[in-house]
């Protein structure tokens, strides 16, 4: 038996079994749902049939990252009672998203990514910023989730933050490589369940084992701005991560996928559902990071105070559970973004560049290599562990902010351009950016979103376009290269 180091809750040796059996498990059943991805359509969108059941499970266990189970205790260690509430305004880029998916499957009924959408409805101007703008924020929510998968296993049992990072990342890039979207949404299904029945117990034990008047009047003596209801940097971070969940939600391809994929009229009711079932998570998870300094539990790591405080008060058993819910939400995750980029690159880097239709044996081969690819980039980046989780994630805030109104425009509105669009992304790119790194991270894509919406709107006044939405269901080939004209 490997002896427990200081502060470690399980034994190296239990780590190990339990990482062993869950990896051959998720495998397992990536083998297994993927027998169904006989085609590029299958393995990209599932087939384009997927019930209500299925998609709010997906959507589910998607959003509950290992960012919703260890980011929203930081924020409330952090930020006090408004930093969880904070984190929970995620919901609200679901529930706007459930009309635009109706929106999305009647425009463009046959495709497969949001860069394809902008391409098409933009022309190449708009293209290019976005398609930077997806990639970069899908490396940075994949080497987040890497580096939370390397600390919560080192954290709970000691495994050694490279090995345990590295095996997380292996075992979702094979089982997403075993089935693509049909193995990623069968076993977001399983995940999900295990994910709520777990967060469910463990906030029921914890509260058994803390008395909640005593955790009030700590911190009304010790630390009482996170108690204070006008504490500028939590109410600036409330309408930042607002900003940033529906940001992340309208422009990133794996909620898109997932709207391609879902069966016609399914879209809307699983994004409110997934909402609805997704909302009161970060606030329970966040009450463990408002206890750690009544407990007198030390952190070092304040991504790392959820997990902790749970295992500490719930000893074994709990350092357990812990330990499968945050590797469920992890996988549950990862395994998405893995799949939707590799979309993005096949469809909208490969394909462009060979200036041909790539067959669908084609497809599936590089789809493959991208998938690869991808689980050896953050591999590389999440290695030095430089960085907090949120300092990491919400780097690509001020982009995917920014992202917000060309998305909604180009969805609903004739006269929104090109010029608009890309102006709007770049300018509110750079001005996020510039408050990122002289305010704080909790400002980014607040000032971004705001930002892109002036200019946006200034862009569709001063250069208004008249696009026919008709050309989005017709196949690529046979819509026009710049489906947009300016009016004079």
């Amino acid at each position: 038996m490997i002896p427990l180091a200081a502060g470690q809750i399980l034994s190296q040796e239990a780590g190990y079994i339990l990482l062993a059996l869950f990896s051959v498990l998720w495998v397992g059943l990536g083998l297994w749902w993927g027998r169904r991805a006989t085609s590029y359509d299958g393995f990209s969108v599932a087939g384009r049939n997927v019930g209500l059941a299925l998609a709010t499970a997906t959507t589910v266990a998607t959003w509950i990252t290992s960012n919703t189970t260890m980011l929203a205790p930081q924020f409330a260690l952090q930020l006090g009672v408004w930093g969880a509430l904070a984190y929970s305004t995620a919901s609200f880029g679901l529930f706007a998203f459930a009309p635009m998916s109706a929106r999305i499957r009647q425009l463009m009924p046959n495709g497969y990514t949001a860069v394809e959408f902008v391409r098409r409805r933009y022309g190449t101007p708009g293209a290019i910023p976005f398609l930077l703008i997806s990639l970069f924020y899908a490396l940075t929510w994949l080497i987040s989730m890497s580096m939370a998968g390397g600390k919560l296993l080192n954290i709970l049992s000691g495994i050694p933050y490279p090995i345990g990072m590295s095996v997380v990342i292996c075992v979702c890039v094979l089982y997403t490589l075993c089935g693509g979207m049909f193995a990623v949404i069968g076993t977001d299904f399983i995940q999900s369940v295990i994910i709520l029945i777990g967060l469910v117990v463990v906030g029921v034990a914890v509260l058994t084992q803390v008395n909640i008047p005593e955790i009030h009047e700590n911190l009304r003596t010790e630390r009482p701005m996170l108690l204070a209801v006008l504490f500028p940097a939590a109410l600036m971070a409330l309408f930042n991560n607002l900003l940033f969940g529906i940001g992340e939600i309208f422009h990133s391809n794996v909620w898109w996928s997932r709207a391609f994929a879902m069966r016609e009229g399914v879209g809307p009711k699983a994004y409110v559902l997934g909402g609805l079932i997704w909302l009161p998570v970060p606030i329970v998870a966040g009450f463990l990071g408002l206890a750690a300094p009544a407990l007198g539990i030390g952190i070092s790591q304040p991504d790392t105070v959820g997990p902790l405080v749970a295992a500490t008060l719930l000893g074994y058993g709990g350092a357990v559970l812990v330990f499968i819910v945050v590797f469920c939400s992890l996988a549950s995750s990862i395994d998405s973004l893995l799949a939707a980029t590799s979309d993005l690159m096949v469809n909208d880097i490969l394909e462009p560049l060979a200036a041909t239709s790539l067959s669908d044996a084609s497809k599936r081969r590089w789809s493959t290599y991208s998938i690869i690819l991808l689980g050896a980039v953050a591999w590389s980046c999440a290695l030095p562990n430089v960085g907090s989780l949120a300092t990491v994630l919400f780097l690509a805030g001020p982009m995917v902010g920014s992202c917000i109104w060309p998305i909604v425009g180009g969805l609903y509105f004739r006269r929104a351009g090109p010029i608009a669009a890309s102006a709007s992304m770049l300018l509110g790119s750079l001005a996020g950016l510039i408050a990122y790194y002289g305010i704080g991270w909790f400002v980014g894509s607040l000032v971004g979103a705001a930002v892109s919406g002036i200019v946006f709107a200034l862009g569709c006044f001063l250069f208004p376009a008249q696009f026919d939405f008709l050309t989005l269901s017709q196949s690529p080939e046979t819509s026009a290269e710049e489906p947009q004209r300016e009016l004079t």
